[in-house]
């Protein structure tokens, strides 16, 4: 399983605007994405009331992996290596 670590660069974390970016980019790859951070358990990064209630606040690591093996790997290390580099923005890509 391809998994990538980011590092949040939103001001304010992934909360409000920022997370609906986020969530708008992961459901666009159509894949079952989830987004950790060291001692919590993964949510899903479908979902923006799991992402804005997870406490991803700014410069934390977060780990980024797909849910289930059932994809397409080529597939898979895009959209996650794409999920990183947006979290490593200001999130005001319209993704």
């Amino acid at each position: 399983m391809y998994t990538r670590k980011a590092t949040i660069a939103a001001s304010v974390g992934l909360h409000a605007r920022p997370a609906a970016v986020f969530v708008r980019a992961v459901n666009k790859t159509g894949l079952p994405i989830t987004v950790a951070k060291e001692g919590l358990a993964p949510v899903d990064g479908r979902s923006l009331l799991e992402v804005m209630t997870a406490d991803f606040e700014c410069g934390c690591e977060v780990e980024l992996a797909v849910a289930s093996q059932d994809h397409d790997d080529d597939e898979v290390r895009h959209a996650i290596d794409h999920l990183a580099q947006l979290l490593e923005t200001d999130l005001t890509d319209p993704a």
